[in-house]
């Protein structure tokens, strides 16, 4: 053992049945773009994680491409702001894949209900 003293012992990641192991927060579902006056209905996947270097929450995640969302592209709304059924948050569209996806992210509060406690490590003993 060296003079750190003891490796911290971090719970399972949270396991919820169907054999996929989910460690990270996040959405898939409808959500608004605004920008400005005009909003855009679009659908969204979004994930995230505390990172303990910053102390922040980063979320992240990709708008699914539609004809509205190439619009907003487009013609130059990068800056929007993000609306889910949980919460609003500024963002940017940005790195647009070959799928016409745009990427969006943040740090700090997310536009998804975040867990803020380690899942209960003896329920079913």
């Amino acid at each position: 053992m060296s003079d750190m003293g003891e490796l911290v012992q971090f719970p399972p990641a949270s396991d919820d049945g169907d054999g996929d192991v989910h460690d990270d927060d996040g959405y898939d579902g409808p959500a608004e773009l605004i920008d400005g006056e005009n909003t855009v209905r679009a659908t969204v996947t979004l994930r995230g994680h505390f990172d303990p270097i910053s102390g922040k929450y980063n979320w992240y995640g990709r708008v699914a491409g539609s004809p509205e969302v190439k619009d907003l592209v487009r013609t130059g709304a990068r800056k929007v702001r993000l609306r889910t059924p949980y919460a609003e948050v500024a963002t940017s569209l940005s790195d647009v894949d070959p799928w016409g996806r745009p990427r969006v992210e943040g740090f700090g509060a997310a536009p998804f209900e975040v867990l803020d406690t380690f899942p209960d490590e003896t329920a079913g003993e």
